[in-house]
């Protein structure tokens, strides 16, 4: 099995960790204002630093229902000149948000049930190795990810808030190489959503796999167990229920 197979859903946990832990602040905050959250809050790391093109938020949105127009009815982005903008109400949603998000991070992560887990030392460790992916997926990197990179690092952030904001970064290489997968395979995203397990099934994540490789290469192997075993070690507050 590939290096890229394995990582995946050790990223996808600590993904789906972060996300369960801060939602209900994040249904707050914009509860506060009369609000759900949109799009905004899906790519809020990159929007805050650049301007994202159309077409490539499109491609990101394509599992799910995506109307343009609603999407900009809150007043919170805004289409110009086929780009997506945050507008002023949207920035300070958003900012307030990535507060929330860093702060679900260090609770969750400095959390050491058991002396042996690493805690925040794990965030530290891997931090450099994801921001050097990120920088190595420049080279070879999918139209998605290409347009929701760099991300906004605001000054004086913690190492967790940094760590959240890169690895949600990360996973757009992978997610692009899934959509050339499907896609070269002749499929429509109801067809890929529908797919049942089976050899149809395995050859896309085999290929899927095969197109995210190269962004680890970046890394030898040492700094690759590293990275493996600093998220596989954090906390994730999960639970079955």
């Amino acid at each position: 099995m590939s290096y890229a197979a394995v990582i995946r859903p050790v990223i996808d946990r600590v993904h789906v960790s972060i996300r369960n832990a801060v939602r209900p602040a994040i249904r707050e905050l914009y509860a506060q204002r009369g609000l759900t959250p949109g799009l905004e809050i899906d790519v809020y790391a990159a929007l805050l630093d650049h301007p994202v093109p159309e077409a490539a938020l499109a491609a990101r949105m394509v599992y799910w229902p995506f109307d343009p127009d609603a999407a900009e009815a809150p007043g919170l982005v805004e289409r110009v000149d086929g780009y997506w903008h945050l507008t002023e109400a949207g920035r300070e949603v958003v900012v307030e948000a990535d507060r929330a998000f860093a702060a679900a991070a260090e609770r969750l992560w400095s959390y050491r049930p058991s002396p042996s887990m690493p805690g925040l030392a794990a965030v530290e460790a891997v931090l450099p190795l994801v921001q050097r992916l990120l920088e190595a997926g420049q080279a070879h990197g999918g139209p998605v990810f290409k347009a929701l990179t760099p991300v906004w690092e605001p000054p004086g952030s913690s190492p967790s808030a940094l760590l959240n904001l890169r690895l949600e970064a990360l996973r757009h290489h992978r997610a692009d190489a899934h959509r050339a997968a499907w896609g070269a395979a002749g499929l429509t995203v109801e067809e890929i959503q529908a797919l049942e397990p089976g050899p149809v099934r395995e050859a896309i994540e085999a290929e899927t796999n095969r197109l995210d490789a190269p962004i680890y290469e970046a890394l030898d192997a040492d700094e690759r167990l590293v990275l493996l075993g600093g998220l596989g070690a954090l906390a994730d507050g999960l639970t079955d229920r």
